[in-house]
């Protein structure tokens, strides 16, 4: 499958047909690496919270049983609920960063101040290696943003329906794909 792009819906399930959906999807599809940007991993009382501590588990697809059966993987994250940051659980909370944190590890992480800058940054570096730019533009990047507040998605900080990213306006939030795509 190498070079075609394949989206594959992970239904929203219990934590047993989550468990078998994953296990049938990486034995049809044998996964080298999976990467989770700025997604929520379950905490330790079994729950997804978002950074302000909402629980969502009733919403949220269970892709926690994916890392943990692939061991090539990568998680982005910014605020300790993400897939990946249960590699630094204990520093989370002893720094008390945030109350609930992902126990879901990843082989390799990405801390950014923001997932989005973090990603940019992964994309960045893959596109030196191959000598190919992949970011998106600027202009693309804030499109993304605009169509995913659109869709419903709403702003990380304030938990509102607006097109800012962590506290960032759009402005503001596009200077790291400016810097990143300059390098190109």
């Amino acid at each position: 499958m190498y070079g075609k792009d394949k989206v594959i819906e992970f239904p929203v399930l219990n934590h047993f047909e989550s468990n078998k959906y994953a296990n049938e999807l990486i034995n049809k599809y044998n996964p080298n690496l999976i990467i989770s940007i700025e997604r929520a991993g379950l905490s330790k009382d079994g729950k997804y919270r978002n950074f302000r501590g909402v629980d969502f588990s009733d919403f949220n697809a269970k892709l926690d049983y994916l890392f943990e059966q692939i061991p090539n993987s990568i998680g982005v994250g910014d605020g300790g609920n993400e897939i990946g940051m249960g590699c630094y659980m204990e520093q989370i909370l002893e720094l008390d960063i945030y109350p609930h944190p992902s126990v879901i590890k990843t082989s390799e992480n990405i801390i950014a101040s923001t997932s989005n800058w973090g990603a940019y940054g992964l994309i960045a570096g893959i596109s030196l290696v191959e000598k190919s730019n992949f970011l998106p533009s600027v202009k693309k990047g804030k499109e993304l943003i605009e169509k995913s507040v659109e869709l419903g998605a709403v702003e990380g900080l304030s938990g509102e329906p607006k097109p800012w990213v962590d506290g960032r306006s759009l402005e503001k939030d596009q200077i790291c794909l400016e810097k990143l795509n300059s390098i190109f």
